[in-house]
């Protein structure tokens, strides 16, 4: 690595700097057959810089590889091994199983695009559910139920996922409805979801704990005037 590269670590969540230190990597060439020529292969290893901590990322490449050359001529294939998807973490007070759709939603998102937008859209219905207490037998109608409760950009911007491709033309049916849905469509359904989760349930728990805080602060102030006045 010539030079420190900005990272954000998959595990912790927090962007940082990595040094050469940072970074291994692994790799090899092979001459495969006269149809497929050579090949260059690597392992890069990344231990997150964060002392809190310390995780290890591994992805592994394969590249057409000119040998004469002797560089690379496009990227192939390549696997995200440790951790197996690219699901950001978030607090448990996320209810289990809104957060064990979001995860396999992103699990196999490359794998199933179909699949992981069926997830998203139940995720997506769960949110509803938990945090705004909204039960319809439609997930159109939910979300047409938190128009008056939502700032005009936030609704809009979940009404036009529900009218994206394919999903907008079957998000009025069963959420549980499976259907032909693109790469893009499924990483666009996440996204809603990984926003809904810091802008709803994330900022809730901090402005409770915030405002538990000032409670206690005054609770603390008034106790020694309290005391004072038993004295007197």
């Amino acid at each position: 690595m010539a030079k420190p590269q900005l990272w954000t670590c998959p595990y912790c969540n927090r962007p940082c700097t990595l040094q050469d230190s940072d970074v291994r990597w692994c790799q090899g060439t092979t001459y495969l057959s006269s149809e497929y020529g050579h090949v260059l292969a690597n392992f890069q290893f990344i231990i997150c810089p964060n002392p809190d901590c310390r995780q290890q990322t591994i992805v592994a490449r394969v590249f057409q590889y000119n040998y004469e050359s002797q560089k690379t001529e496009g990227l192939l294939h390549e696997w995200k091994l440790v951790p197996e998807s690219e699901a950001k973490p978030f607090p448990d007070y996320i209810p289990k199983q809104i957060l064990d759709d979001y995860r396999e939603s992103c699990l196999i998102k490359n794998k199933s695009p179909k699949a992981s937008a069926t997830l998203s859209r139940r995720c997506l219905q769960g949110i509803i559910r938990d945090f705004w207490g909204i039960r319809k037998d439609r997930l159109i109608d939910e979300i047409n139920a938190l128009q008056e409760k939502l700032d005009a950009q936030t609704w809009r911007a979940i009404d036009s996922v529900r009218k994206v491709g394919n999903i907008g033309a079957h998000m009025e049916k069963d959420v549980n409805l499976i259907i032909d849905v693109d790469p893009e469509e499924a990483s666009l359904l996440i996204w809603l979801i990984e926003t809904l989760f810091e802008e709803w349930y994330i900022e809730r728990h901090e402005r409770t704990r915030k405002m538990n805080q000032i409670v206690a602060l005054a609770e603390k102030k008034k106790a020694p005037t309290n005391q004072k006045a038993d004295k007197e």
